[in-house]
């Protein structure tokens, strides 16, 4: 905290900052009810800096903050942005709206999971998988184990998943996009839209599938948790784990402060305290139940009660640069525009 406050005043001599750090804005796309206990313990640890937090709406996702980050960025008022996925962190790092700044992490941070040149960083990572309703898929009976049997006709209108224009699904569907090629892609995608339920959001689709209404669908591992815990006939299987398949995604929270923000000092700061040790280890034991991606974190998610999960390679970077053109492609095919 001295050393904190030591550097406030200093910058405040020197010129390079304006007035007294004694606040830091933050954009959280991340869930309130998990993230405000992550700020508030920041706040103790900083006496005398106050976070000043911002959420998203649910029904804009990361979109609306993304936005708001442009808007402003002749004068930019926040000073970091917790994204509760990567592809619009991704954008706003080509629009050169993020600061580079020194992450106090581990130099065998995997590559995927942090900017090249230090602008963001990937941390606590969700899962997409497949949710499973037990009483209507027993474990003696044949189950799905791919992504790609939403698109199988066996389990035509008995599978789900979200409309893929926002959040991480939009972020899923260009991963998808970048692995197979265009033409395979938008095969694939036509396929599940004739073959699976297209409903709002992730949290519908498991809730969907929790209900009955659904064998099976693709979610991600906070919202599966949420119907495991509220005692429902549900489990999860990781997909993708055979040999020859692709491995399960995971897409990391990315945490990133924003280039000229009116805080940068104290924006650093809780920065790396986010991206912490202690963080991520809150992140994992929490309802959200998020995969720590510290090499060698002391902590497993609590959505993570086998064998180990075999991870999906990604290239996050080029599949967001396919994003602008199959939001497009996407919008005419799931919504008809």
């Amino acid at each position: 905290m001295r050393f904190l406050l030591a550097c406030l005043t200093c910058c405040c001599l020197v010129g390079c900052v304006r007035r007294t750090e004694n606040s830091v804005v933050i954009y959280s796309a991340a869930d309130r009810e998990y993230a405000k206990p992550i700020l508030a313990a920041f706040a103790r640890r900083h006496d005398g800096v106050e976070v000043v937090p911002q959420f998203d709406v649910e029904s804009t996702k990361t979109v609306g903050l993304v936005t708001r980050i442009e808007s402003e960025s002749q004068r930019p008022r926040c000073d970091v942005f917790w994204n509760n996925e990567i592809m619009h962190t991704l954008r706003l790092e080509k629009a050169g709206l993020l600061a580079e700044i020194q992450w106090d992490v581990p130099a065998a941070w995997p590559a995927a999971m942090r900017s090249s040149t230090g602008t963001w960083l990937g941390i606590a990572a969700r899962a997409r998988v497949l949710i499973v309703n037990r009483e209507l898929l027993p474990a003696d009976s044949v189950r799905p184990d791919s992504v790609a049997d939403l698109a199988d006709p066996q389990w035509a209108k008995k599978c789900g998943v979200a409309l893929p224009l926002f959040g991480t699904t939009a972020t899923h569907f260009s991963v998808i996009d970048q692995r197979l090629g265009s033409d395979q892609a938008d095969e694939f995608f036509r396929a599940v839209k004739d073959n699976a339920m297209v409903l709002a959001g992730n949290k519908q689709v498991a809730q969907a599938v929790s209900s009955g209404q659904l064998a099976f669908g693709l979610t991600d591992t906070d919202d599966a948790l949420v119907e495991m815990d509220a005692g429902l006939p549900v489990e999860i299987i990781y997909p993708d784990q055979e040999p020859g398949q692709p491995g399960t995604l995971r897409i990391p929270n990315t945490i990133a402060v924003i280039k000229g923000g009116p805080h940068p000092v104290a924006a650093e700061a809780l920065a790396n305290y986010l991206v912490s040790e202690d963080t991520e280890g809150r992140l994992a034991m929490g309802p959200s139940g998020q995969f720590p991606i510290r090499p060698g974190h002391p902590q497993k998610s609590r959505a993570q009660t086998g064998a180990s999960v075999r991870w999906m390679d990604v290239d996050f970077a080029a599949a967001a640069e396919r994003w602008p053109t199959l939001s497009d492609q996407l919008r005419r095919l799931f919504r008809g525009e």
